[in-house]
Parts: structure tokens; sequence; C-alpha cells
């Protein structure tokens, strides 16, 4: 890990009530995993009254067994702000009709009849449903969703949809995308990973979300400090305004964030988080 000199790294405020952060590619590092030094700064801003969000296209079971006793005072954004959970209680959730997810099944069959390596993920309250079963595809869901059913027909899950999740093996904005903004035109469609393509409600997202979260906490967006790196976390970064893109973000979340700190894989949400807890 690259360590940067605390005082070249940004000066969260003395009144830091909140901090909302994206997982992958943010967060964790490229292995996909918190690093060690996280666990003491959780628990660091949790003694300090600071409420930590993960926010995430992630499955709340996911986040919730991924943080475990670390998760108890969180608030999750899951599902890319389709569900807010805290404490175990839902706070904020919003929908897509059954149509949705019979639209984008049909697609994605056809896609794959015609020979494109896809897979969808249906995702409910209850679990997250597919029907392709072949292990690269599993592998790639289960790190993201902990719950997950293998249906012989996803037509046949009942359950309240939040989020459909498309991942294609090769690169999701050319073809895939595209294709689901045209069956879903009433959806909002968000490429969230350089595999994943996501179609949620159209007022779905993780800016939203956390305006939510800090109406529940009564904290402020001056209060409120985000990281992210991809596009579905733009309106997360929006809606605080201590906000800042990874260095290995997307040039265009880069030029939205107010802030450019090290890379996920040099740990800079940690440094930053790190860099407060020291004078608090």
């Amino acid at each position: 890990m690259t360590a940067v000199d605390p005082q070249q790294l940004p000066v969260l405020p003395d009144d830091l009530r909140l901090v909302a952060v994206d997982m992958d590619g943010t967060l964790l590092d490229p292995d996909h995993r918190v690093p060690e030094q996280t666990w003491a700064l959780l628990d660091g801003l949790a003694a300090r009254g600071v409420v930590v969000a993960p926010a995430s296209g992630r499955q709340y079971a996911t986040l919730a067994r991924l943080f475990g006793e670390h998760g108890e005072p969180m608030v999750f954004v899951a599902e890319n702000g389709a569900y807010v959970v805290r404490a175990g209680a839902e706070v904020a959730s919003t929908t897509i009709p059954r149509d949705a997810v019979v639209a984008t099944t049909r697609l994605v069959r056809d896609l794959v009849a015609g020979g494109r390596d896809v897979g969808l993920v249906a995702c409910g309250k209850a679990s997250a449903y597919v029907e392709r079963s072949d292990d690269p595809f599993l592998d790639e869901c289960r790190r993201y969703y902990a719950r997950l059913k293998v249906l012989d027909d996803l037509l046949a899950a009942d359950d309240e949809w939040l989020k459909l999740a498309v991942f294609d093996f090769g690169p999701v904005a050319e073809r895939t995308a595209p294709a689901l903004e045209e069956v879903l035109p009433d959806l909002a469609v968000v490429v969230s990973g350089e595999h994943w393509v996501d179609a949620m409600h159209p007022t779905t997202n993780k800016g939203a979300a956390l305006r939510r979260v800090q109406e529940v906490l009564g904290v402020t967006r001056a209060q409120t400090a985000a990281f992210g790196d991809y596009h579905n976390d733009l309106e997360l970064l929006a809606d605080a305004d201590w906000s800042f893109a990874v260095a290995n973000a997307h040039p265009d979340v880069r030029a939205a964030a107010r802030f450019v700190v090290p890379s996920n894989a040099d740990h800079g949400v940690q440094q930053v988080l790190a860099a407060w807890l020291a004078t608090h």
C-alpha cells in the first residue's frame, strides 16, 4: 500500500456525522475484500457518533453478512439505493413491476440464444433469482448476492422486485446496456461496472437513498462524506458536500467529485478516515 502524508489528504469536517461509501472499487481492495484496518476504523467512527452507510449494488443480505457485528450501527443502502435498511428494518424501498422482469428475462434468453455470454439476476426483497446455473456465472453472482436461488424458470419466482442486474462476460456498455434500455424504456438503466448493468425504478439511485438516510438521521449535506468510483455513484457524491473519488475511479466520477484520494488498492478511503479519527 502507498501511504499518503495525512497533511496532504482532504480534511473532513469536525462535525462529520455520516459516511456513505461504495463497496467494490472503493472501500474494498481489488480482490473485493475488506482491508483489515477497516474494522478498527468502523469501530472508531461508531464510537464518535458517525454513522457509516455502505452504498452498493450488492444485496442487503450480502452487506449484512460482510460486516457482521460491525454492521449493527450502520445504515445499509443496498441494490443501488432500491433498498435501505437500518437495524434490520426497512427504511425505504422502490420496486419495479413484474412486467419488467418478464421483458428482461426474455431479452437475456434471446441474447444467449444468439451467442452472447450473459446472465440475469432478478433482485427481490427476499432473495435474488437466476436461471443460469454454470459455475463461472454463479461465482460472479455469489460475490454480490448472499441469498441466491437458482430456478429452472426465473419467471416462476414471486417477490417484490427491486432491481434487475445483467452480467456480461464481455464489456457490458457496448451492446447489453443499449439492448436493456430498449426493452425497459420506463426504467433507469445504469452501467455499474465493466461487466454489470442494472435496471431500476427511475427514481432509484444512491443519491436519493442518501437523502432519505440524511432525513432519518437528521444529518445535513455539510455533515456527510461520500466515496465512490463508478457511474452509479455520481448521485451519491452529488448529495454530500464532502465528495471523494478514489484514484481508480472512472474519469467522469473523478471529475464530479470535490476531492480525489488514493485508489482502493492503496486504501484511500481508509487513509482519509484514519486521518480524521487521529484528530477527533
